[in-house]
């Protein structure tokens, strides 16, 4: 019998641990707005959309700086994206909770920040020394420079995961505070047209808003996916026919508020926010990539970066092959008609269908949408768009579902399982 209970349990463990594994998505300005002493760091880490990064990556340590620290940082009359850049090398790619910093093998470490991971520090400039100066002291400094700043304490820790610790003042570089171009110069209808994007560049020229969002979301960091002209030309007739509303926010939906670079964006797969992303109007893309083909994908479509326009930092345009389509905007494309059946041979007629009696007696049509509503919402149940991903889409969400469904139950069923075991037994 006690073998017999040893094989059942054997068996059901494995199976409750698997069940049992969640994965906890962090979010770094949540964790920081229960700690007003930092409340100008997580202020800046919002503003810069660093924030977004942090949250989008695992196995990462924050080196936070108190209000006094920032104050001396703000004081000095830094852009916005000379800030980011400061910030970025805050932003250690590898976990170092309080126990692990203390007990650094060798007695230092050498880590990769995120401002060497955006490819603008040169050779090894974005790389954060950590080491142990011995009576429990651990300093911090840019590789090659000064450890001039301390580990203070730990403020928050989600194990292996994200860790928040106080340093004891910003890192000095003079690398990350070098002038970055002015973004408020740079002509970014004039970049596109110059690159094969010249029709929706004169398309966002007509959007004073679009246009004015544009322009106030660069200094942050910005990444737009411009049509191609011989796509967005084709586009225009639907373009033309949705409201300003809808017109404004389709510009926004093809950017994103956070600078991206093609190695990153290589390295980042899963959904975006974009400039239209607000509350319950998601208008959000999908990243996904293969070796170097790089592709972006709603419900409605699929379209691929075909060319570079600029990748300078704080702002990257790639231009697509198509017209990237939200679907709080559009509906899929209608599924192809199948061809009509052949003619009946002479003498071969079919019977014509019957109506059904007493049905569709009295029935209304829906109302078609009005040209002039404003409000976003999905499209109806999607038919196969033209790159057949709607189905896809919506098949992977029902799956998605019937996993988490099915996972629920199975831990039930399991636990109850172990519970009859070991009573039988």
């Amino acid at each position: 019998m006690a073998k017999m209970r040893e094989v059942t349990i054997s068996y059901i463990l494995p199976i409750l641990l698997l069940l049992a594994v969640e994965t906890h998505a962090h979010n770094v300005t949540r964790l920081l707005a229960s700690h007003p002493s930092f409340s100008s760091f997580n202020h800046f880490l919002t503003q810069t959309h660093l924030a977004d990064e942090i949250n989008r990556r695992t196995t990462i340590t924050v080196c936070a700086v108190d209000n006094a620290a920032m104050s001396a940082l703000t004081s000095k009359g830094y852009t916005i994206s000379t800030i980011k850049n400061i910030l970025s090398l805050h932003v250690l790619l590898d976990y170092f909770g309080a126990k692990k910093i203390h007990q650094i093998r060798d007695g230092s470490a050498l880590a990769a920040t995120l401002f060497q991971a955006t490819g603008a520090a040169p050779g090894t400039t974005g790389f954060v020394n950590i080491t142990d100066l011995r009576g429990g002291k651990v300093g911090l400094g840019p590789d090659g420079g000064d450890l001039s700043s301390f580990f203070v304490k730990s403020v928050e820790e989600v194990p292996y995961n994200i860790s928040i610790i106080q340093i004891s003042k910003v890192l000095p570089s003079e690398t990350a505070a070098a002038p970055t171009p002015a973004p408020a110069e740079m002509n970014l209808t004039g970049i596109m047209s110059a690159h094969g994007c010249k029709v929706f560049a004169e398309t966002l020229l007509t959007n004073p808003g679009a246009s004015k969002t544009y322009q106030e979301s660069v200094e942050g960091g910005m990444t737009v996916f411009c049509p191609g002209d011989d796509a967005m030309k084709g586009f225009l007739p639907k373009y033309k026919n949705l409201t300003a509303p809808k017109k404004e926010a389709f510009l926004d939906f093809l950017a994103v508020p956070t600078y991206y670079s093609m190695a990153m964006l290589k390295s980042n797969n899963g959904p975006m926010n974009t400039l239209a992303t607000d509350g319950a109007n998601k208008f959000e893309l999908t990243v996904q990539n293969d070796g170097e083909k790089v592709t972006l994908r709603t419900r409605i479509n699929t379209v691929q970066i075909v060319d570079t326009l600029i990748d300078e930092q704080p702002l990257a345009i790639y231009a697509t092959d198509k017209v990237l389509l939200p679907k709080e905007l559009f509906k899929a494309s209608a599924v192809e008609a199948p061809a009509p059946a052949p003619a009946p041979e002479d003498g071969d007629v079919a019977d014509s269908p019957k109506p059904a009696k007493g049905k569709g007696k009295g029935k209304k049509k829906k109302a078609a949408p009005s040209p002039d509503d404003d409000s976003f919402g999905d499209s109806d149940s999607p038919a196969e768009g033209p790159d057949g991903d709607a189905d896809d889409a919506t098949a992977d969400e029902a799956s998605a579902v019937r996993i988490v469904g099915g996972a629920t139950g199975g831990l039930v069923v399991s636990l109850f399982c172990l519970f009859a075991s070991s009573k039988l037994l």
